[in-house]
């Protein structure tokens, strides 16, 4: 009888996992994706700001629902959400509640992960690229953890399970997120938040790309991920890089 406790519990632990991989594959079934992208963002845009600007407070805890959801089911969405929340609520406020509601959807991710996986993985830490993160975690997780998020070179949804692999605190998973995201999430913000007068100009006649998104605006906003790659790249040359060059001098000293 214990036995079967025990194994009842384990399997438990894939529970919230399985719960995610199940609603990713009903949205993707109901056809999510039609909803949310960029011709239908233009379509329903003038609506969508009417309701924002009559219900606010609705609006902004539907938006950070849908964000953080879709975070969570690691759906293809989370750039047009970001331009979305500029556009209904400006760069500011957008880009508050997108850093809200991703820093959500990324700990639900996260504690699913660590729930079903951590353990597992983590008795299988041995050489290599796994071996280098562990390390990386365990010397500084905090610093770790916030160069991967402030570099753009590293995808949002590995860097959300990642760290469950590695007995990564709750709290500095959290606090390394929250700061992490903030300079990407205003920057989308700020661009989205230039939608309205490109929705006017072009209409819904016909396909819109994110090039149309051009402008002034727009330009400084993608001049600012320009640094924030740069800085990624800077960051990631002299933190997470710094482990192979230490271990290939050791390798030199013992030669010697």
């Amino acid at each position: 009888m214990t036995q079967a406790r025990t194994n009842g519990r384990s399997w438990l632990r894939y529970a919230p996992i399985a719960g995610i991989a199940l609603a990713l594959a009903i949205a993707c079934w109901a056809g999510a994706g039609r909803y949310l992208s960029l011709d239908a963002l233009a379509e329903r845009s003038a609506a969508l700001q009417a309701y924002t600007r009559e219900h606010l407070l609705l609006a902004g805890l539907g938006f950070v629902a849908v964000y953080a959801a879709a975070v969570t089911l690691v759906f293809p969405a989370t750039l047009l959400l970001t331009l979305a929340g500029g556009l209904l609520f400006g760069w500011f406020t957008g880009g508050l509640l997108t850093i809200l509601a991703a820093t959500a959807g990324a700990t639900a991710l996260f504690l699913a992960a660590r729930t079903a996986f951590g353990d597992v993985l983590r008795e299988r830490v041995g050489n290599g690229l796994i071996r280098r993160f562990a390390d990386g975690f365990r010397r500084d997780a905090f610093g770790y953890l916030l160069v991967l998020r402030l570099s753009p070179l590293f995808p949002f949804a590995a860097v959300n399970i990642a760290p469950a692999f590695f007995d990564i605190p709750l709290r500095t998973f959290v606090l390394a997120t929250l700061i992490g995201i903030a300079p990407g999430a205003m920057i989308y913000a700020s661009l989205g938040s230039g939608l309205a007068a490109t929705l006017a100009a072009f209409g819904t006649s016909r396909h819109l790309e994110l090039a149309d998104l051009v402008s002034l605006q727009t330009t400084l906003a993608l001049a600012g991920m320009a640094l924030l790659s740069l800085l990624g790249l800077v960051l990631k040359k002299r933190v997470l890089d710094r482990p192979r060059r230490v271990e290939g001098r050791a390798d030199v000293a013992s030669d010697a």
